[in-house]
């Protein structure tokens, strides 16, 4: 269920005991965000993930910021409302590992 706030953000200790239920490659940034890179052959593969993404997070009414590049995509995750992460940011992580 999308996060409406009311809740606490994600201390040191949530974030270790949830990030490594992930696949490698996503890392934490400054307490605040989860983020990874993601690399493809070309930009039509690319584009691809990033629609992929996209139907995915209106699915989940959880919004990424996708940053794209001819090869590259990289995902950040956190969630607006807490001001940091949350159990959503890496249930959306996962499912988006899951593409």
């Amino acid at each position: 269920m999308p996060c409406e706030g009311g809740v606490l953000a994600f201390s040191k200790k949530d974030i270790a005991k949830y990030l490594p239920k992930l696949s490698k490659g996503w890392v934490v940034l400054d307490e605040k965000k989860i983020q990874k890179k993601f690399t493809f052959k070309n930009f039509i593969k690319t584009m691809s993930f990033v629609n992929q993404v996209a139907l995915l997070a209106q699915q989940q009414d959880h919004h990424p910021d996708m940053h794209v590049a001819y090869s590259q995509v990289v995902i950040e995750l956190w969630t607006h409302a807490v001001g940091g992460l949350s159990e959503n940011d890496f249930i959306m992580a996962a499912k988006i590992d899951e593409l």
